[in-house]
């Protein structure tokens, strides 16, 4: 019994140093489609902080009703407790360095052009976003 116990501490060592020293991705992939703003802020908290406080970087692509966030003319709701919303955080993201792209099939199907997008905001191209998906060094998450 007491071997069990021994053996059973040392993996659980073993895992626990492995996982530790294990090397962080270089960021985030991160897709944002949903309409529901809460959703969007999260996606935004969490990608500001990937920058802000680990220093990696973000890739994310707004589609659907998401692409909305990339239009100058969209103001969004701030929320508690941080009293920011998507939209300014949006806009910091882009100041720190992020790659913020809108979906290709928004602008034409919303009537919208280049022109209407937030500075810095660029359209995405499918097969270099396919390429940076299936980049191991970056985690993918969507919203």
């Amino acid at each position: 019994m007491k071997n069990l116990c021994v053996t059973l501490v040392l993996a659980v060592l073993l895992i626990w140093a492995d996982n530790a020293l294990a090397e962080q991705a270089k960021g985030l992939n991160v897709i944002v489609t949903s309409a529901d703003r809460q959703t969007q802020m999260m996606a935004l908290v969490l990608s500001v902080q990937t920058m802000k406080e680990h220093g990696k970087g973000i890739n994310m692509v707004l589609c659907g009703a998401a692409g909305d966030l990339a239009l100058q003319s969209t103001t969004t709701e701030t929320f508690l407790p941080q009293k920011k919303s998507p939209s300014m955080l949006l806009k910091a993201l882009l100041q720190m360095g992020a790659s913020i792209q809108i979906c290709p099939l928004y602008l034409p199907n919303a009537g919208k052009t280049t022109n209407d997008l937030v500075m810095g905001i660029t359209v995405a191209k499918p097969p270099a976003v396919a390429g940076k998906l299936l980049d191991k060094g970056y985690q993918n998450l969507t919203f």
